[in-house]
């Protein structure tokens, strides 16, 4: 079994804490944390496929205040919505089987691209929810065609989210609205706990591979980003109101463009 890998250079440990704690007061405004994260935690740990998994196990404590903010709002939807949660759940274990299958070296070929498929996402995120914002919906339930078609799609959005997971936030928004929510409080709790089932799940299967198959989580970059992360969703997202929506969006999409761009000339040059 290959060395497991560890970061312990302190100004290295030092820039993965900054670059988590922006990134959880981004995710708490506006989301897109993952595009701020990865290129960094890459450039640090020297390997796509870990700086993803290690990246992913980092952020996800900063997400459940997330959920757990909007606890109230979503409150009348969860039995409603739970076979959208079990969805969400299955497709994050294929997702995440699907990377744990996937040669590092794959990996890194495909993360310019997927970087770069997030930001634009992302960079159309406002045009969603002001048509979500605009759309008159009907009182009665979606039909059952509609909720087969958007569980689908959530299935797809699932296995993307366990594979990589930038802008999955924006596109469950989306699929929400599609089945009649307008209310962005509700819409960003069940978003946010669609998100923590996809990501358990795939985070169950990544710390049981690197305890038995293979080496692919930076333990001493978990615990740091962790801690940012926390610090960043609970104590920083005033200083990210601050900056404002518009700065922040434009912020990260300028350093996602960034990051696709620096990891295309790494691994394609």
């Amino acid at each position: 079994m290959p060395a497991a890998p560890c970061t312990t250079d302190p100004t290295a440990l030092a820039l993965a804490f900054v670059i988590a704690t922006a990134a959880g007061a981004i995710n708490s405004l506006a989301g897109g944390g993952t595009l701020l994260t990865y290129p960094v935690i890459f450039a640090l740990v020297g390997d796509g496929k870990v700086a993803n998994i290690t990246s992913t196990l980092g952020l996800w404590p900063g997400s459940l205040g997330g959920a757990w903010g909007y606890r109230r709002e979503m409150a009348p939807h969860l039995r409603r919505f739970a076979s959208f949660f079990l969805i969400s759940f299955l497709g994050g274990g294929l997702g995440g089987l699907l990377l744990l299958f996937t040669r590092s070296a794959t990996f890194e070929r495909l993360a310019p691209l997927l970087i770069l498929g997030a930001t634009g996402a992302f960079m159309v995120q406002s045009l969603i929810a002001d048509w979500l914002s605009r759309r008159q919906v009907a009182d009665r339930p979606p039909s059952t065609a509609r909720w087969l078609g958007v569980g689908l799609l959530q299935l797809a959005v699932a296995v993307y989210g366990g594979y990589f997971g930038a802008g999955i936030g924006i596109m469950m928004l989306a699929l929400l609205g599609f089945l009649g929510l307008t209310d962005l409080f509700e819409m960003n709790g069940l978003k946010n706990l669609a998100a923590l089932c996809i990501n358990a799940i795939a985070i169950l299967q990544f710390i049981v591979a690197d305890r038995l198959v293979q080496r692919t989580i930076d333990w001493p970059v978990v615990g740091v980003m962790a801690a940012g992360a926390v610090l960043g969703g609970y104590f920083c997202a005033g200083l990210a109101k601050r900056l404002g929506p518009r700065r922040a969006r434009w912020l990260i999409i300028f350093v996602g463009l960034g990051g696709a761009a620096w990891t295309a000339w790494k691994t394609w040059a």
